[in-house]
């Protein structure tokens, strides 16, 4: 999608993925969190979740790819400006998320060929409950001038 492409207040639904051991263990290790919460079934049990819990960065690096699955701006997006996050629940080895962006703003930019877009942005469980939530600011491009 390019930027004219996109209508604020149009939502997409991602694909679903369920958080697995495998997943949390590799995320450990790839950015070095090995918090006991994430990785230790004992220490899991003694917490307020009684059980190990996903990373939080972890939900949220899925969600980004769950977005991506959808192709919707494949080749288009040029920069990931920012973002605000929220967690709002635990994820638990075993949940399914599944996420849900809207388009919630439009701004154009000084450079003709390019504008941003803000898309708010929900993660939800197998539940329907939200687990995390923001906004993404993403700069894409604009559609080519023949």
């Amino acid at each position: 999608m390019y930027y004219e492409d996109c209508t604020v207040g149009e939502s997409h639904i991602t694909p679903a993925r369920t958080i697995t051991e495998a997943d949390v263990v590799m995320f450990a290790g790839l950015s070095g969190d090995y918090n006991p919460l994430h990785i230790d079934a004992e220490f899991g049990k003694g917490t307020i979740f009684k059980e190990r819990i996903a990373h939080g960065l972890l939900g949220l690096a899925v969600a980004a790819g769950l977005k991506a699955r959808l192709g919707l701006f494949d080749g288009t997006v040029v920069a990931f400006l920012g973002l605000t996050w929220e967690f709002k629940k635990p994820i638990f080895f075993g949940d399914t998320i599944h996420a849900c962006f809207t388009i919630a703003e439009k701004r154009e930019t000084k450079q003709p060929d390019r504008g941003i877009i803000v898309q708010d942005v929900q993660v939800f469980n197998q539940r329907g409950e939200v687990v995390q939530a923001g906004r993404h600011t993403v700069m894409v491009k604009r559609r080519p001038q023949d």
